[in-house]
C-alpha cells in the first residue's frame, strides 16, 4: 500500500513508543458531581495522555470523535492552527496511532478535518487502520450561505470514518425527525396507525422470484424489465395477508410495501449531513456565546447537534466515548447529555477556564445545546486531571513515588495488551491465555520494609495464589535457581529491569 513521505517522518512514526508513561493526578477541587463517575477530564499534552490512558483503557473506547487544529493559516488563542504541513502531519500521527490501540474492535473514529489536510489525513488513516477499515468520508454542510468575498466559497468539513474491524462495526440508525415523521401518511385507515411504502422489486433476475401479481383491482404484475419480485411468492403472499401490501387508493397499481411508523427503527444515515440535520457553524457559535459570553476563544466550534448524531450512530447508553482534541467540551457535553461514559483530554489552561465550567453546568442541568431534544435534566459527574511524573526516570529507573496498582496497570498491558481493570490487593495480577501473572512491588505480602515481600523466595512462592500453569512473576530479585523456576513453571522478570516502556 502507497505510504505518505514527509519531513521527520520517522521520527513522527516512533514517537508514540518513545512517549513517557506518565501518571494521572486526580484534582479534587477542579472534579464536579458523582465522585464515583468513571467520566474523566485530563489536562495535559494529549500524546503523553493518550499514552497513559493505555493501560487501563486499550481496547475498550467504542467512539473516537476529535476536532484536531486544522491547519488553515490562521492563529486560534487556544490551538496553534498555523502548523507547518509537515509538522501537522508529524503531530497526528502518533496520536492516531495511540487512538487505535484504545479503539475497541468493534469501535469507530470519526475524525473532523477541511480541504487543507483532508486528503493527506486520509492516507495516513489508510496506513495507521488499513485501508480496508476505512469506512465512509462524510460531508458535513458547515455554512447556511456563501461567503461573498470567495469566488468558490468553502460549502463542507469532511469527517473521516475508519473501525479496526469493518466486519464487527455495526452503526446505529438515526431518529426519525418531525420532516420524516411526515412522510408517513394512512390513506387506507390502517389501524396500526402512518406508514410509508417502498417498492416490491429488487435488482436482478431469480427464477422463484419471477411469478405474476394479480391486483385486487384486477391487474397483472410481472416483475419489470432487468428486476425480480423483493421475495419468494409465498413471503408476498404472507405480507398481502396481513395488509402489508399497498396497491393504491384503486387497488391497480404496482405492489408496494408498507412501513409503519410504530414499527420504525430509524432510518440509515448517508455520508451527505446537511446543516438542517447536524448543525452549522453560526449555531456553533451561538452556543459558545451562550455558555461563555463570547466567542473569540474558538474560531471554529462544532455545534452540539454535529457530535450528537456521530454518538447516535456509533455508540449506545453507557458505551465509552473519548476526544483527545477536546476544545471547548462539546463532545464530553453530548456524550454526557446521551447517558454515554466520557474521556475529554485538552492541553491549555482553558482545559480549566473553558471545559470545567462548561461541563459543571452540563452536570447541573444545563439545557443548552442538545439538552431539550435528548430531555437532558442533569446529574453525574466528572473527575478532572493532570499528568504527573513519568512511571520512568531518564535512568529507566521506576520512579519511586509510584504505587503498585498503578506498576500493576503498566505490567498487566506491556504483557497482555489489554487494560487491568482493577488492581486488586493480590499480587496475583490475572490470567491472561492460560499465563498467569504476579508483580511482588511495594509491600503487596504485607511486609512494609523496604524491598520487603518484592524478593521471589521459595516460600513466597508456596504462599502466592495457585495457577495450575504458566506463571511470570516480576520482582526484585529472586533466590531460586534457574532449574528450580524451571520446574515451577515459572518466568521471573527483575524490576526494574524488565519493565517494559513498550
Amino acid at each position: 500500500m502507497p505510504t505518505l513521505n514527509w519531513l521527520k517522518r520517522e521520527e513522527a512514526v516512533r514517537a508514540a513508543t518513545r512517549a513517557p508513561y506518565r501518571l494521572l493526578e486526580p484534582v479534587a477541587e477542579l472534579s464536579h458531581g458523582d465522585a464515583d463517575t468513571e467520566n474523566l477530564l485530563v489536562q495535559g499534552d494529549n500524546l503523553d495522555a493518550l499514552k497513559a490512558l493505555l493501560p487501563y483503557y486499550a481496547g475498550r473506547v467504542k467512539c473516537i470523535a476529535i476536532d484536531p487544529p486544522y491547519n488553515t493559516q490562521s492563529a486560534f488563542a487556544h490551538y496553534d492552527d498555523n502548523l507547518e504541513h509537515s509538522t501537522w502531519l508529524s503531530l497526528m500521527y502518533p496520536r492516531l496511532q495511540l487512538l487505535r490501540d484504545l479503539l475497541a474492535e468493534e469501535g469507530s473514529i470519526w475524525v473532523c478535518i477541511d480541504d487543507n489536510e483532508a486528503h493527506y489525513l486520509k492516507v495516513i488513516m489508510d496506513e495507521i487502520f488499513g485501508r480496508k477499515n476505512f469506512v465512509a468520508n462524510v460531508v458535513w454542510q458547515k455554512r447556511t450561505s456563501p461567503d461573498a468575498r470567495i469566488p468558490l466559497g468553502p460549502a463542507h468539513d469532511d469527517i473521516l470514518v475508519y473501525s479496526p474491524s469493518l466486519e464487527r462495526l455495526k452503526l446505529n440508525r438515526l431518529k426519525l425527525t418531525q420532516t420524516h415523521e411526515a412522510n408517513f401518511k394512512n390513506p387506507d385507515s390502517d389501524p396500526r396507525g402512518p406508514w410509508t411504502s417502498t417498492d416490491f422489486t429488487a435488482q436482478g433476475w431469480r427464477p422463484n422470484q419471477m411469478y405474476k401479481i394479480t391486483t385486487p383491482g384486477g391487474v397483472i404484475y410481472e416483475p419489470p424489465g432487468g428486476r425480480c419480485w423483493a421475495n419468494v411468492e409465498s413471503e408476498f403472499r404472507k405480507l398481502q395477508a396481513d395488509g402489508r401490501i399497498w396497491f393504491g387508493k384503486g387497488g391497480k397499481s404496482r405492489p408496494r410495501v408498507k412501513n409503519f411508523l410504530c414499527e420504525s427503527e430509524g432510518i440509515s444515515s448517508w455520508t451527505w449531513w446537511p446543516h438542517a440535520e447536524a448543525g452549522h457553524n453560526q449555531e456553533a457559535k451561538k452556543e459558545i456565546i451562550e455558555l461563555f459570553g463570547t466567542d473569540e476563544a474558538f474560531g471554529t466550534p462544532k455545534p452540539e447537534r454535529l457530535f450528537e448524531r456521530i454518538v447516535s450512530l456509533a455508540t449506545n447508553p453507557g458505551d465509552l466515548v473519548l476526544d483527545s482534541f477536546l476544545g471547548s467540551g462539546t463532545t464530553a457535553a453530548v456524550a454526557h447529555k446521551m447517558g454515554r461514559r466520557w474521556i475529554g483530554i485538552e492541553l491549555g489552561e482553558h482545559a480549566v477556564t473553558h471545559c470545567v465550567p462548561r461541563l459543571k453546568k452540563v452536570v447541573d442541568g444545563e439545557q443548552g445545546g442538545i439538552s431539550e431534544a435528548v430531555g437532558w435534566k442533569g446529574g453525574g459527574g466528572f473527575r478532572f486531571c493532570r499528568l504527573g511524573p513519568p512511571i520512568f526516570d531518564e535512568n529507566d529507573h521506576i520512579n519511586p513515588s509510584i504505587r503498585f496498582p498503578v506498576l500493576a496497570a503498566h505490567v498487566w498491558f506491556s504483557e497482555t495488551h489489554t487494560p487491568l481493570v482493577k488492581a486488586g490487593k493480590s499480587p496475583l495480577l490475572g490470567v491472561h491465555k492460560g499465563n498467569a501473572y504476579y508483580l511482588l512491588y511495594n509491600g503487596i505480602l504485607g511486609d512494609q520494609r523496604p524491598g520487603g515481600g518484592n524478593v521471589l523466595t521459595g516460600k513466597v512462592l508456596r504462599d502466592l495464589p495457585k495457577h495450575d500453569g504458566p506463571k511470570v512473576i516480576y520482582g526484585e530479585c529472586t533466590s531460586l535457581g534457574e532449574e528450580r523456576l524451571r520446574r515451577e513453571g515459572v518466568v521471573f522478570k527483575q524490576i526494574p529491569y524488565d519493565v517494559k516502556r513498550r
